[in-house]
């Protein structure tokens, strides 16, 4: 099981001490604390029920809002699953960071558009135009995790379109 802990520790990132600070729910210990078996196993669940939720939504392209409620739901399970690997103030602060902040807003707010869309206005345009803008923000957001991946790709755009991101 030790073997275990310091795989969980190494995913997570970070030593001992700041293991405590960025422990998922650190302030809720004992009320609800997971091992790390059962932490890797909750992040095994969590990504395959979202990958498996936005597979299904291609079956149901046809219908635009069908389609977004399942593709942005399996959307945030899956980038919520590194919750239980990372825990929950460790994925705020790296999707906060200077870096990232401007691509999570957006990938935030077009899901939340997609589904106030789908949901309460019913409009099969905005939705998909929504759904658009949040894979390319879940794109630009997860290109930040890849050192100058984002450059590579701006300086891509400028030479094949001549346009930069």
């Amino acid at each position: 099981m030790d073997a275990l802990t310091r795989l969980h520790r190494s995913l997570a990132g970070g030593d001992d001490e700041e293991w405590q600070e960025d422990d998922i729910l650190g302030d809720t210990e004992g009320l609800c604390s997971l091992s790390p078996l059962q932490r890797l196993y909750a992040f095994a669940a969590c990504l395959v029920a979202g990958l498996a939720l936005m597979m299904l939504s291609l079956i149901v392209f046809a219908r635009p809002i069908k389609f977004a409620l399942l593709f942005t739901f399996g959307n945030i399970m899956a980038v919520g699953s590194t919750v239980f690997v990372m825990g929950v103030n460790k994925q705020l602060r790296m999707m906060l960071d200077p870096v990232r902040v401007y691509a999570t807003a957006i990938y935030v707010g077009c899901a939340v558009f997609a589904l106030i869309f789908a949901l309460l206005i019913h409009d099969k345009l905005l939705t998909l135009i929504a759904i658009i803008c949040e894979i390319c923000a879940l794109f630009w957001y997860s290109l930040s995790y890849i050192p100058f991946a984002r450059r590579i790709v701006s300086n891509l755009m400028v030479k094949l379109c001549d346009t930069e991101l």
